[in-house]
């Protein structure tokens, strides 16, 4: 595998505005391609007029500053990031509505499981399932693919499929540890034809890149597609054979990519997180699936690739410079889909293949340590926007990337900017009485909050009309679990805005920020872990609050929709970063997913090798008709 070098974003740039640019290589015109033509149309239409009404209602509520063309120029300002982040907002809600209509409709462009799930398998279709690991819980690891290699073997799949454990452990001892539960596992399967490999690779560049690509250049050519697994992930056998049928089917697909479940942790946390991703998530599954077609995203497990395009043009070069965007490249799998792309291969995404799981970190500080990771690597890709050859889906999604966390400084800095307005340029604070007197005021609070509401609504409702409220617990259930879960979230959100602006300060400044998280085998999160990252929070947020007293009570009422949850994040996050707590809503009903109620087989012999009880040890499941 040789990189091909990064042309870089200066030159790049260039190249796109003189119309010099390389195009991405041609495929075979198909109705999705002009289908898909469409549906972007019709979402950047939607999105830039959701941002056009609700930024001429903000400038019908603004009254005119003082200070003359500074302040006029920080008005401009506000006025344009509000634009941008309202823009930003309502793409994902218009996402998630394509989605709703595509799962209520179904999308006939769309590349489904259900139409291949007979297709009988060729001989010579062998494919590899790989899991790259580093320094992870030997057992749970180890219990995962042990459970989808008896599941691959019950669906007949044992002559096709080979697994492979790639090893950048550098631990010695857990080396040895992933070394005897390797033996024993292929020992296991020895009789049943299934072969199961484990490589312990020596010299560790690249991470997880550099793993997959040294298993290519030792096997790729051994076997035709490789089904790539994270440590936490478990597949059934139907669903990794169901992604080889896709593979077959669809000989143009480079990349076919599952939309995994997340499932099997206790906390409150974890399944408010799981909640959602099974009420909501699975309306953004759809909804990209919808817009993106065959040049969708992938996500770096759970999913298959077809290797020799994937060795001929995925190999990453490392992006040049100095600083935390430059070196080896963190966040590769949408960079692979965008290189797999412009080699004139499809990716595709199927949001309605069964039997892909994955799990949520346990608590907000472990999802914040993988999000500071994600924040660098997102920001790196941003550098690659104007790389020739690219496809613009694949560079709106760098984009997208980047703005998954920028979004948050770019609000922070929205605010900023209204409170200097406030303090010199003359505005004035509104309140609630104001709000509801003035019309433009209202119907912009209107609009902002069914932005935000709209996927969460039509999540239940589509699991309301497809009558799989039993699956959630029933229909009390599902409801008061949908509250529950908004809270959660509109508690944690500025949490998780001011962690995400001191991550891309870091990215950007180089400065070494620190964020500090507990373990990550930590089964609870302690009231000493979490001090540290919480504490000053709260402490930032008391002394806002102070200040907006001391400014005046309107000031105070503006600041608590923050302020609270930040005074609250450090009792909040150890609470639901607790398995007690997450135990006791299992018992009363709340945040069930289908996975709690009825699990699969496949999770169920993954729960039990990893010593782990299954959910109906802890409530009455309930009984679905």
């Amino acid at each position: 595998m040789v990189p091909r070098p990064w042309t870089g974003l200066r030159a790049g740039l260039g190249a796109l505005l003189t119309g010099r640019a390389e195009a991405p290589a041609e495929m075979p015109l198909q109705a999705w391609q002009l289908s898909a033509v469409r549906r972007r149309h019709a979402l950047l239409a939607c999105v830039l007029l959701c941002a056009t009404i609700a930024t001429a209602l903000l400038l019908q509520t603004q009254p005119p500053v003082d200070g003359g063309w500074v302040m006029n120029a920080l008005r401009t300002v506000q006025v344009g990031l509000f634009a941008l982040l309202f823009a930003w907002v309502a793409a994902g809600c218009v996402t998630a509505v394509m989605g709703y209509f595509s799962l209520r409709r179904g999308d006939a462009h769309g590349l489904r499981y259900a139409d291949v799930a007979h297709r009988a398998l060729s001989a010579d279709a062998r494919t590899a399932v790989i899991m790259p690991i580093c320094n992870e819980n030997v057992a749970t690891v180890f219990a995962g693919l042990s459970a989808t290699a008896e599941s691959v073997v019950a669906a007949g799949g044992a002559r096709l499929v080979e697994f492979y454990v790639l090893s950048d452990t550098g631990d010695a001892a857990l080396r040895a540890n992933e070394r005897q539960a390797w033996e024993a596992l292929r020992d296991r399967f020895a009789a049943t034809g299934l072969r199961v490999h484990y490589r312990w690779r020596a010299r560790r560049t690249q991470r997880k890149a550099g793993n997959v690509a040294d298993f290519c250049r030792r096997w790729g050519r051994r076997h035709r597609y490789m089904v790539v697994l994270d440590a936490d992930s478990v597949m059934s056998g139907e669903a990794v054979l169901g992604l080889v049928r896709l593979m077959e089917a669809t000989p143009q697909a480079g990349i076919i990519q599952s939309a995994p479940v997340t499932c099997g942790l206790d906390t409150v946390h974890a399944r408010a997180q799981q909640f959602a991703g099974r009420v909501t998530g699975r309306l953004f599954g759809a909804g990209m699936q919808y817009w993106q077609l065959g040049e969708s995203h992938y996500w770096g497990h759970n999913a298959i690739i077809r290797i020799a395009p994937f060795m001929q043009h995925c190999a990453l070069a490392a992006l040049p410079g100095r600083g935390g965007l430059s070196g080896h490249i963190l966040s590769h799998d949408f960079v692979e889909a965008a290189l797999m792309r412009r080699a004139g291969w499809q990716t595709w995404l199927v949001p309605d293949l069964p039997g892909s799981w994955e799990q949520q970190p346990p608590h907000l500080l472990a999802e914040l340590q993988r999000d500071r990771r994600w924040c660098q690597g997102n920001l790196q890709n941003a550098r690659l926007i104007a790389e020739p050859g690219l496809h613009g889906v694949h560079r709106a999604m760098f984009f997208t990337g980047a703005m998954a966390y920028l979004s948050a400084p770019l609000w922070l800095g929205f605010v900023g900017l209204g409170l200097v307005l406030w303090a010199f340029g003359g505005h004035s604070l509104i309140n609630a009485s104001q709000v509801l007197g003035n019309a433009s005021l209202a119907a912009l609070w209107a609009a902002t909050l069914a932005l935000l509401m709209l996927p969460r609504a039509l999540g239940v409702a589509l699991v309301l009309h497809e009558r799989k409220e039993a699956q959630y617990g029933g229909t009390l259930a599902l409801l008061g679990s949908a509250l529950l879960e908004a809270l959660m979230s509109a508690l944690q959100a500025p949490v998780r805005m001011a962690a995400h602006t001191v991550f891309v300060l870091g990215a950007l400044t180089g400065l070494q920020l620190q964020w500090k998280s507990p373990p990550r085998e930590a089964e609870r999160l302690r009231w000493r872990d979490a001090a540290p990252a919480l504490l000053p929070l709260s402490v930032l947020a008391g002394v806002g609050l102070g200040a907006a007293a001391w400014a005046g009570s309107d000031a105070v009422l503006w600041l608590l929709p923050v302020a609270l949850p930040l005074l609250a994040a450090w009792p909040v996050a150890v609470w639901a970063g607790r398995p007690g707590p997450g135990l006791a809503l299992r018992r009363a009903g709340l945040l069930l997913t289908p996975e709690e109620v009825a699990p699969a087989p496949a999770l169920r012999r993954a729960w039990a090798q990893a010593a782990m009880p299954a959910p109906e040890a802890y409530f009455k499941p309930v009984q679905l008709a």
